[in-house]
Order: C-alpha cells, then structure tokens, then sequence
C-alpha cells in the first residue's frame, strides 16, 4: 500500500513538472514577434494621431505606490453635475477625449477626468506594463478619489479596451464607487461574440505565451508576468506623426489582463450599475449587433444601447454619440 501510494505521489509529481515545463516553454517562446504595420484593408482606420480639439495641461495624482498619474480635465460651467472619468481604448493615452471631455463640460453636462493609465502617455514608468494584475483599478480608484467632490456621482466612460477597464472594474473591489458606465465600442474578451477575429486585424495576440502564463498564474507563478503578450498594428505613419512618440505599441501580460474583464466577463457585465453602451456600425473591430444580445443575457435591465454610423476610433467623437451620451445623463440625474 505505501509502495503504491510512493507510485502514485512520484507520478504526480512528474505530472505537475511536466505541466509546468510545458508552460514556461510557452511563456518563454510563444511571443508575438516584430510588430507589423497592418495590411491594406486591415486594421483600424486612423484619421491622424491627434484629436481635432486643442489640448489642456495636464496635472498628476498620486497613485498609492508613489508613482504620479498624469490627467486631464475639463470643469462643467455648472456646478452640481457628475464626474466622468474618461477611459481611453488600447495603445493611446486621455489627449483621445479631447474632443468629446471639453464638449461634455462645454455643454454642461458633466466635470470631465481623461488619464493617461499607467504604462501610457508621454512618461510613463515602464511603458505597456504594470506592477501586477488589478493595479490599473487600483489607479482608477485613486484618480477617483483624488478628482471626485463631495457627494458627486462619478461616471466612468471607457472606449475599447478603456471599456473592457470600466466592466473589469464595476465587477471588482472598486466598483461600488460607481454611479453609471457608458461604454463606447467595448472590448469584452478575444472570443467573446462581439470580438472579430484578432480586433479586426489590430492586435497582434500570442496565444502560446498567455495560455502558458495563465497556466503558471493558476499555480502562484508570476515571475513571468513582464512578458509581451499582444502588439498592435498602428500604420506607420502615426507613430512617425507629432504625438506619435506617445503610442504604446506592445502590452505586457499584467497590463493586458489589467485593461479587459476577467474570463468570466458576462459575472463582471452583471455587476455593472446603469449604462449606456454606443457601438459604429462600420466598426472593424467588434461586431455592434452583437452587444446586445450578449450583454443583455447577463444584465437584462440596467444597459441602453445605441448604434451610430460611425468606426471604431471615430465612435467616439461622432455627433451621435454626444446625444445619446447627453440624453442618457439627463435621464441619470
């Protein structure tokens, strides 16, 4: 019987090492390779690295390691309204809000908070990565904090993967610090059925590599967690462009599972308070019908949603999207 029982540990063992072997092979050398520029017709459509609306100065928070957080804001001409927090989509930094933040605050509807994540912008830390998985919430909650005036409901309003942030969020720690979402052209998950195959062309994923470190993650293993798992196809001509130098090209994998909902992504829709979710019907990257249906399924009554005539990145400036975003707070107060 002990003979046996020996048998049955060593194998085990020999399970478990053959298990974990197999997975740092995949860390170490499923990358994503050399960065491509996108093919013609692929990838998303760039009308220019800088947004049409003059720039503000911008102020740091400080986040609760230290490290300082660059925003910017726009203050409503009327006081008693909500705070959005403006979430900005993968690879760009809070200069894509702009357009829509200064419009938001113009009219106003709402003070506006657009940062720059950690790993973003033009100074960041260490670009395209985070100290470990979860800290960009963390970040969010500090901004908040920070931002936020007494009693003000606070608002977080996230495009592409910043919308993936502000599900993530809603179904973690932080998330009864939000009032209302609105999402614009959200990512949920890679195999998620709003997702196109690779976002349309836009994003590089090693699969190897994330699936080896999921595996390693599941066993307490995170000293690989630095590694690039996903690139991102920026035509050339943005990157050499004035502002191109603030692009972030390449995400680790902490900051990559940081910026989307977890696996289980219906559990964090469910948890998510009022929302509003716009979507472009020439979207190269998601599906827009199909948010609805999938969202629906896990949270039947707190989302509205809207489609307009519009892509990926241009949702979020599009004139229709300010109304539907105008009309949803109005009905919030």
């Amino acid at each position: 019987m002990r003979r046996a029982l020996t048998r049955l540990v060593i194998a085990a063992g020999i399970g478990l090492g053959g298990t974990l072997a197999v997975a740092t092979g995949l860390a170490l050398f499923g990358g994503p390779g050399e960065r491509r520029a996108p093919e013609a017709g692929q990838g998303l459509r760039f009308g220019g690295p800088e947004p049409l609306a003059a720039d503000v100065p911008l102020a740091q928070v400080m986040a609760r390691d230290g490290v300082p957080l660059a925003y910017r804001r726009w203050d409503s001409v009327r006081a008693d309204v909500p705070l959005v927090i403006a979430v900005h989509g993968s690879g760009w930094h809070g200069g894509q809000f702009r357009g829509l933040g200064a419009a938001l605050a113009a009219e106003g509807l709402a003070d506006v908070v657009a940062p720059d994540l950690r790993g973003h912008g033009t100074s960041p830390k260490r670009r395209g990565d985070v100290d470990y998985i979860g800290q960009m919430e963390d970040d969010l909650a500090d901004l908040i904090a920070a931002t936020a005036g007494p009693d003000q409901l606070v608002i977080l309003l996230g495009h592409s993967s910043g919308g993936g942030l502000v599900v993530r969020m809603a179904g973690g720690a932080h998330g009864g610090v939000l009032h209302g979402a609105i999402l614009l052209a959200p990512f949920l998950q890679h195999d998620a059925p709003t997702t196109r195959p690779n976002a349309g062309g836009w994003a590089q994923v090693a699969l190897p590599r994330i699936i080896g470190l999921t595996i390693l993650n599941s066993f307490g293993i995170r000293a690989l967690n630095h590694l690039e798992v996903i690139r991102f196809a920026f035509p050339d001509a943005v990157l050499a462009a004035p502002g191109g130098e603030a692009a972030t090209t390449a995400y680790s994998f902490r900051l990559n599972t940081s910026y989307a909902p977890r696996r289980d992504w219906p559990r964090d829709v469910a948890s998510l308070p009022p929302f509003l979710l716009v979507a472009g019907t020439a979207d190269e990257a998601f599906v827009a019908t199909a948010y609805q249906p999938a969202m629906s399924a896990a949270n039947p009554h707190g989302g509205q949603y809207r489609l307009v005539q519009a892509g990926h990145l241009d949702v979020v400036d599009h004139p229709d999207t300010f109304a539907a975003i105008r009309d949803w707070l109005a009905d919030l107060r």
